[in-house]
């Protein structure tokens, strides 16, 4: 058997690619994730013998079953932890416990569309608030979808204006 050194280099050239593989369609492409995995997986092989041949060689099918399981339970331990936010842009993140804030918004917003003129207010609640694809915003309306389009442009616009005026950011 060759020396320790030699041994963990050799556990990486020639299986850390094709486990890195398995990992990542297990992450669902998350590479970060599979490379944790893999040192996992790496490290669980060097602490177990078992994981050798009798001629020193690491069993594929082994390191395999071992980074299969460890995706899968990694899996398991994420669905019983709340779901983890990526620090990239935190601060662009809204406080979800901040209530009386979406309170104020919702407040504004409502103000905002009650000083547009019947016909934007029609259009904006029939589009955006009730989800409704343009042709049925056109039937319920009694207008051609022409109209609807361009009465959302314009509403949005003037919607906009009547934000800005109250505060609202761009």
């Amino acid at each position: 058997m060759e020396n320790s050194d030699g041994a963990l280099r050799e556990l990486y050239d020639v299986h850390a690619p094709l486990l890195l593989g398995l990992l990542l369609r297990l992450c669902n492409g998350d590479r970060h994730r599979a490379e944790d995995l893999l040192q996992d997986t790496l490290i669980r092989a060097w602490r177990h013998p078992e994981s050798r041949r009798p001629d020193g060689s690491w069993s594929r099918a082994w390191l395999f079953t071992v980074a299969r399981r460890i995706a899968i339970d990694a899996v398991r331990a994420a669905r019983t932890r709340p779901t983890e936010l990526g620090t990239v842009r935190i601060d662009e993140r809204p406080d979800a416990g901040d209530l009386a804030q979406a309170v104020v918004d919702a407040t504004g917003v409502r103000e905002a569309l009650a000083a547009l003129p019947g016909r934007f207010q029609e259009v904006l609640v029939a589009t955006y608030v009730h989800d409704r694809p343009i042709a049925e915003a056109a039937e319920r309306l009694g207008v051609p979808p022409g109209t609807v389009k361009s009465r959302t442009f314009y509403a949005l616009k003037a919607l906009r204006v009547e934000l800005l005026a109250r505060g609202f950011d761009a």
